[in-house]
């Protein structure tokens, strides 16, 4: 039982002000080129994330669901898996996504309303944003537990927000991959608000992590802000389900910056204070400080105008009007159409040729 128990504090390397910190708990801590394509990738996100704020207010994206100061999360979720491995996301982790190398305006289709999905997830191994909570942890748990009856080297990492806890398709399951030891990854993005109901609402559990035990499933909880301690901790988790070991629960305990969207007014439900204190714990200064000398301005300059440049790319793709065929709602409804479908089919193209 102890075995499956998460640290007694959250796995943490970084302190706030950038300095190294002795709370390990045994994690290797990860290269230093990992590091720094982390540092990459957080800078590139978070220019992302504001462009795509932006974006919101010009009416280019319907809705836009922030992740600023989640960058050490999304990131290292994206960097911790090989090609093959499938990664199940949420509405909010469009950084996670652009980290695994999908284009802009693959990643804002669903966003822009122009289809459900932009891209396509049997080749780029990414299930589509999921925006009703927990329903892609089932997708997960099915998904991993298939790849391992065909005998396939691959993990299967869902990413979660604490809300989606609450879920009753969180505890199915998590109880269906530790009863057959799928190979997955649940990741708790714990950013302490489910919209507007804070995380002391949600659970009396000291940390959502403990919640692992009562599955028989090994857990863990870090310091989500920690890039270093992140992908750590999301390595060794990863490669104790692709080793056939069984599931991992790991919650990452971080901070929504922003508003839950663009059409939320958090100063409705929490204090400026309290948004100001977690601004000093910004995951990308953090790593930023704690690489020091390992990382020249010269290569900082090289990072920050990658991220302006990839900007203009966000903006060009999403200022450009898509080409969209309405025909295309009956495409991928069912394999093999059904009569009311043909029937509403063929009433939208009598009133388009009309």
């Amino acid at each position: 039982m102890e075995s499956l128990l998460p640290s007694a504090s959250p796995v943490r390397f970084v302190a706030e002000d950038g300095t190294p910190v002795d709370r390990h708990h045994g994690y290797a801590e990860p290269a230093g080129e990992r590091l720094k394509e982390a540092y990459r990738l957080m800078v590139l996100g978070r220019r992302f994330d504001v462009q795509a704020t932006a974006l919101t207010k010009q009416g280019r994206l319907a809705v836009y669901p922030s992740s600023a100061g989640q960058e050490a999360c999304q990131v290292a979720a994206a960097l911790t898996l090989q090609d093959n491995d499938w990664l199940f996301p949420t509405y909010r982790d469009s950084v996670a996504l652009i980290a695994r190398g999908l284009k802009p305006g693959e990643v804002l289709t669903l966003l822009r309303g122009d289809a459900h999905c932009g891209y396509d997830p049997a080749e780029t191994r990414v299930a589509p944003q999921c925006t009703p909570l927990a329903t892609q942890t089932l997708h997960a748990a099915g998904l991993a537990h298939a790849m391992q009856r065909r005998g396939e080297d691959a993990v299967a990492l869902a990413l979660i927000g604490d809300g989606a806890t609450s879920e009753g398709d969180f505890h199915e399951a998590l109880n269906f991959a530790a009863v057959f030891k799928a190979p997955a990854v649940f990741f708790v993005q714990n950013n302490r608000y489910a919209i507007s109901v804070p995380f002391e609402k949600q659970s009396a559990a000291e940390a959502l992590a403990y919640k692992g035990v009562g599955y028989g499933m090994r857990a863990e909880q870090v310091d989500g802000n920690d890039a270093v301690a992140v992908l750590a901790v999301l390595d060794d988790a990863v490669k104790h389900a692709r080793e056939g070991k069984g599931p991992v629960l790991v919650e990452a305990h971080t901070y929504r910056i922003d508003a839950h969207t663009n059409a939320d007014d958090a100063t409705r439900y929490r204090e400026a204070e309290e948004v100001a204190k977690w601004r000093e714990a910004d995951p990308l200064k953090r790593l930023e400080a704690y690489l020091g000398d390992a990382l020249s301005e010269h290569e900082i300059e090289l990072c920050h105008a990658e991220a302006e440049e990839f900007a203009q790319t966000v903006r060009d793709t999403l200022n450009a009007e898509p080409e969209l065929d309405p025909m295309s709602l009956f495409d991928h409804v069912y394999a093999e159409p059904t009569r009311q479908l043909e029937a509403q089919r063929a009433a939208l193209k009598a009133e388009l040729e009309a």
